[in-house]
Protein backbone atom coordinates (compact mmCIF):
# COMPACT_ATOMS: atom_id res chain seq x y z
CA UNK A 1 0.00 0.00 0.00
CA UNK A 2 1.25 3.47 -0.83
CA UNK A 3 1.63 6.39 1.58
CA UNK A 4 2.58 9.01 -1.04
CA UNK A 5 2.05 9.09 -4.78
CA UNK A 6 3.28 11.66 -7.25
CA UNK A 7 1.91 11.77 -10.78
CA UNK A 8 3.59 13.61 -13.64
CA UNK A 9 5.53 16.02 -11.42
CA UNK A 10 7.24 18.76 -13.41
CA UNK A 11 9.07 21.57 -11.62
CA UNK A 12 10.96 24.58 -12.97
CA UNK A 13 13.55 26.73 -11.23
CA UNK A 14 14.63 29.90 -13.05
CA UNK A 15 13.06 28.44 -16.20
CA UNK A 16 15.20 25.30 -15.88
CA UNK A 17 13.22 22.08 -15.77
CA UNK A 18 14.44 20.27 -12.63
CA UNK A 19 11.79 17.54 -12.50
CA UNK A 20 10.51 16.12 -15.75
CA UNK A 21 7.18 14.31 -15.45
CA UNK A 22 8.14 12.26 -12.41
CA UNK A 23 5.85 9.42 -11.31
CA UNK A 24 6.63 8.09 -7.85
CA UNK A 25 5.10 5.84 -5.21
CA UNK A 26 6.28 5.65 -1.59
CA UNK A 27 5.42 2.39 0.16
CA UNK A 28 3.52 2.71 3.44
CA UNK A 29 5.38 1.60 6.57
CA UNK A 30 8.77 1.19 4.88
CA UNK A 31 12.02 3.13 4.48
CA UNK A 32 12.62 4.54 1.02
CA UNK A 33 15.81 6.34 0.01
CA UNK A 34 16.12 8.70 -2.95
CA UNK A 35 19.57 8.60 -4.52
CA UNK A 36 21.27 10.12 -7.54
CA UNK A 37 24.12 12.33 -8.66
CA UNK A 38 24.42 15.93 -7.46
CA UNK A 39 21.94 18.23 -9.13
CA UNK A 40 19.59 15.49 -10.33
CA UNK A 41 16.59 16.85 -8.40
CA UNK A 42 16.49 14.73 -5.20
CA UNK A 43 15.81 17.52 -2.72
CA UNK A 44 13.49 19.25 -5.17
CA UNK A 45 11.45 16.07 -5.46
CA UNK A 46 11.19 15.78 -1.68
CA UNK A 47 9.94 19.38 -1.42
CA UNK A 48 7.38 18.80 -4.16
CA UNK A 49 6.01 15.84 -2.19
CA UNK A 50 5.44 18.01 0.89
CA UNK A 51 3.98 21.23 -0.60
CA UNK A 52 7.10 23.25 0.19
CA UNK A 53 7.35 23.55 -3.59
CA UNK A 54 4.39 23.55 -5.97
CA UNK A 55 4.98 21.65 -9.22
CA UNK A 56 4.28 23.36 -12.52
CA UNK A 57 2.22 20.30 -13.41
CA UNK A 58 1.31 17.01 -11.80
CA UNK A 59 -0.36 15.91 -8.60
CA UNK A 60 0.66 14.60 -5.19
CA UNK A 61 -1.51 12.31 -3.08
CA UNK A 62 -1.04 11.55 0.62
CA UNK A 63 -2.95 8.44 1.68
CA UNK A 64 -4.94 8.64 -1.58
CA UNK A 65 -6.05 12.23 -0.92
CA UNK A 66 -4.77 15.15 -2.98
CA UNK A 67 -2.25 17.18 -1.02
CA UNK A 68 -4.12 20.31 -2.13
CA UNK A 69 -7.13 19.21 -0.08
CA UNK A 70 -5.22 19.15 3.21
CA UNK A 71 -5.33 22.13 5.53
CA UNK A 72 -2.05 23.28 7.05
CA UNK A 73 -2.53 21.60 10.41
CA UNK A 74 -4.09 18.49 8.90
CA UNK A 75 -1.08 18.01 6.64
CA UNK A 76 1.32 18.69 9.53
CA UNK A 77 -0.37 15.90 11.49
CA UNK A 78 0.14 13.57 8.53
CA UNK A 79 3.77 14.20 7.62
CA UNK A 80 6.88 15.83 9.07
CA UNK A 81 9.85 17.03 7.05
CA UNK A 82 13.38 17.69 8.24
CA UNK A 83 15.14 19.90 5.65
CA UNK A 84 18.86 20.42 5.17
CA UNK A 85 20.42 22.81 7.67
CA UNK A 86 17.30 23.74 9.66
CA UNK A 87 17.44 27.02 11.59
CA UNK A 88 16.09 27.56 15.12
CA UNK A 89 15.28 30.69 17.14
CA UNK A 90 18.19 32.12 19.14
CA UNK A 91 18.72 30.58 22.58
CA UNK A 92 16.11 27.83 22.31
CA UNK A 93 16.51 24.67 24.42
CA UNK A 94 16.22 21.10 23.15
CA UNK A 95 12.91 20.62 24.95
CA UNK A 96 11.50 23.90 23.62
CA UNK A 97 12.41 22.82 20.10
CA UNK A 98 10.55 19.55 20.59
CA UNK A 99 7.41 21.40 21.63
CA UNK A 100 7.37 23.12 18.24
CA UNK A 101 6.53 19.68 16.89
CA UNK A 102 3.27 19.81 18.85
CA UNK A 103 2.03 23.02 17.15
CA UNK A 104 -0.29 21.14 14.73
CA UNK A 105 -2.27 19.90 17.73
CA UNK A 106 -2.52 23.17 19.68
CA UNK A 107 -4.21 26.52 19.39
CA UNK A 108 -2.10 29.66 19.65
CA UNK A 109 -2.92 30.25 23.32
CA UNK A 110 -3.43 26.63 24.39
CA UNK A 111 -1.48 25.24 27.33
CA UNK A 112 0.56 22.07 26.92
CA UNK A 113 -1.68 19.02 27.09
CA UNK A 114 -0.90 15.68 28.69
CA UNK A 115 -0.41 14.25 25.19
CA UNK A 116 1.98 17.07 24.30
CA UNK A 117 4.14 16.28 27.34
CA UNK A 118 4.01 12.53 26.68
CA UNK A 119 5.11 12.89 23.04
CA UNK A 120 7.94 15.32 23.85
CA UNK A 121 9.21 13.01 26.59
CA UNK A 122 8.98 10.05 24.22
CA UNK A 123 10.88 11.91 21.50
CA UNK A 124 13.64 13.02 23.88
CA UNK A 125 14.10 9.53 25.23
CA UNK A 126 14.08 7.88 21.80
CA UNK A 127 16.85 10.21 20.65
CA UNK A 128 18.73 9.87 23.96
CA UNK A 129 18.48 13.61 24.61
CA UNK A 130 16.34 13.54 27.74
CA UNK A 131 19.27 14.42 30.00
CA UNK A 132 20.12 17.31 27.66
CA UNK A 133 16.60 18.70 27.35
CA UNK A 134 17.48 21.98 29.11
CA UNK A 135 20.63 22.58 27.07
CA UNK A 136 20.65 25.37 24.50
CA UNK A 137 20.54 23.93 21.01
CA UNK A 138 23.55 25.98 19.90
CA UNK A 139 25.72 24.42 22.62
CA UNK A 140 25.31 20.89 21.27
CA UNK A 141 27.54 19.02 18.86
CA UNK A 142 26.46 18.69 15.24
CA UNK A 143 25.24 15.14 15.79
CA UNK A 144 23.29 16.09 18.90
CA UNK A 145 21.67 19.02 17.12
CA UNK A 146 20.56 16.77 14.30
CA UNK A 147 19.12 14.35 16.85
CA UNK A 148 17.25 17.26 18.44
CA UNK A 149 15.61 18.12 15.12
CA UNK A 150 14.67 14.47 14.64
CA UNK A 151 13.21 14.54 18.17
CA UNK A 152 11.04 17.49 17.16
CA UNK A 153 9.86 15.52 14.13
CA UNK A 154 9.02 12.52 16.33
CA UNK A 155 7.11 14.76 18.74
CA UNK A 156 5.03 15.86 15.75
CA UNK A 157 3.43 12.39 15.86
CA UNK A 158 3.04 11.82 12.13
CA UNK A 159 2.72 8.63 10.10
CA UNK A 160 5.27 9.90 7.55
CA UNK A 161 8.73 11.36 8.09
CA UNK A 162 10.80 12.88 5.28
CA UNK A 163 14.45 13.80 5.75
CA UNK A 164 16.70 15.69 3.36
CA UNK A 165 20.28 14.44 3.81
CA UNK A 166 19.97 13.77 7.56
CA UNK A 167 23.58 12.54 7.91
CA UNK A 168 25.43 15.19 5.89
CA UNK A 169 28.45 16.79 7.65
CA UNK A 170 28.30 14.27 10.52
CA UNK A 171 31.06 11.86 11.46
CA UNK A 172 30.52 8.18 10.77
CA UNK A 173 29.49 7.29 14.34
CA UNK A 174 26.73 9.93 14.35
CA UNK A 175 25.62 8.92 10.86
CA UNK A 176 25.12 5.33 11.99
CA UNK A 177 23.42 6.45 15.22
CA UNK A 178 20.83 8.44 13.26
CA UNK A 179 20.24 5.71 10.69
CA UNK A 180 19.85 3.07 13.41
CA UNK A 181 17.31 5.31 15.15
CA UNK A 182 15.31 5.70 11.92
CA UNK A 183 15.42 1.93 11.44
CA UNK A 184 14.18 1.44 15.01
CA UNK A 185 11.22 3.81 14.79
CA UNK A 186 10.25 2.35 11.44
CA UNK A 187 10.28 -1.16 12.87
CA UNK A 188 8.57 -0.31 16.16
CA UNK A 189 5.98 2.19 14.95
CA UNK A 190 5.55 1.34 11.28
CA UNK A 191 6.42 4.92 10.38
CA UNK A 192 6.89 5.60 6.68
CA UNK A 193 10.34 7.16 6.19
CA UNK A 194 11.64 8.84 3.04
CA UNK A 195 15.17 10.21 2.95
CA UNK A 196 17.56 11.76 0.49
CA UNK A 197 20.98 10.28 1.19
CA UNK A 198 24.35 10.42 -0.55
CA UNK A 199 26.12 7.38 0.87
CA UNK A 200 25.13 4.52 -1.43
CA UNK A 201 26.08 1.74 0.96
CA UNK A 202 24.09 3.33 3.78
CA UNK A 203 21.13 3.71 1.43
CA UNK A 204 21.35 0.03 0.52
CA UNK A 205 21.72 -1.11 4.13
CA UNK A 206 18.92 0.92 5.69
CA UNK A 207 16.28 1.07 2.95
CA UNK A 208 13.56 -1.34 1.96
CA UNK A 209 13.22 0.55 -1.32
CA UNK A 210 15.35 2.78 -3.53
CA UNK A 211 14.35 5.46 -6.00
CA UNK A 212 17.11 6.60 -8.36
CA UNK A 213 16.96 9.90 -10.19
CA UNK A 214 18.81 10.76 -13.37
CA UNK A 215 18.62 14.30 -14.77
CA UNK A 216 15.22 15.00 -13.28
CA UNK A 217 13.62 11.69 -14.23
CA UNK A 218 13.11 8.39 -12.43
CA UNK A 219 15.77 5.97 -13.63
CA UNK A 220 14.63 3.06 -11.46
CA UNK A 221 12.48 2.36 -8.41
CA UNK A 222 11.71 -0.73 -6.36
CA UNK A 223 13.07 -3.07 -3.74
CA UNK A 224 16.67 -2.35 -2.81
CA UNK A 225 18.07 -5.70 -3.91
CA UNK A 226 16.48 -5.27 -7.33
CA UNK A 227 17.64 -1.67 -7.82
CA UNK A 228 21.14 -1.66 -6.30
CA UNK A 229 23.06 -3.00 -9.30
CA UNK A 230 26.33 -2.33 -11.09
CA UNK A 231 24.41 -1.20 -14.17
CA UNK A 232 22.47 1.36 -12.12
CA UNK A 233 25.67 2.68 -10.53
CA UNK A 234 27.26 3.01 -13.96
CA UNK A 235 24.30 4.76 -15.60
CA UNK A 236 23.28 7.03 -12.71
CA UNK A 237 26.67 7.87 -11.20
CA UNK A 238 29.00 7.23 -14.18
CA UNK A 239 31.00 4.90 -11.96
CA UNK A 240 32.31 1.42 -12.59
CA UNK A 241 31.81 -0.78 -9.54
CA UNK A 242 31.28 -4.20 -8.11
CA UNK A 243 28.27 -4.99 -5.95
CA UNK A 244 29.04 -7.68 -3.39
CA UNK A 245 27.34 -9.13 -0.33
CA UNK A 246 29.28 -8.41 2.84
CA UNK A 247 29.82 -11.37 5.20
CA UNK A 248 28.51 -9.95 8.52
CA UNK A 249 24.91 -8.87 7.82
CA UNK A 250 24.72 -10.02 4.18
CA UNK A 251 24.03 -6.45 3.04
CA UNK A 252 24.86 -5.35 -0.49
CA UNK A 253 27.78 -2.96 -0.76
CA UNK A 254 29.23 -1.02 -3.68
CA UNK A 255 32.98 -1.15 -4.29
CA UNK A 256 34.14 1.51 -6.80
CA UNK A 257 36.58 0.38 -9.46
CA UNK A 258 39.40 2.70 -10.46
Amino acid sequence: MEAIRGEGLTFLYDKEEILKGVNIEIAKGEITSIIGANGCGKSTLLKNLTRIYTPKSGRVYIDFKSIKEYGYKELARKLAILPQGPQSPEGITVEELCYFGRNPYRGFLDDKSKRDREMVEYALKETRLYELKNRKLNTLSGGQRQMAWIAMSLAQETDILLLDEPTTYLDLAHQIEILELLKKINKQNGKTIVMVIHDLNQAAKYSHNLITLLKGKIYSAGKTRDIFTEIMIKNVFSLNSRIIQEPVYNDLICIPLT
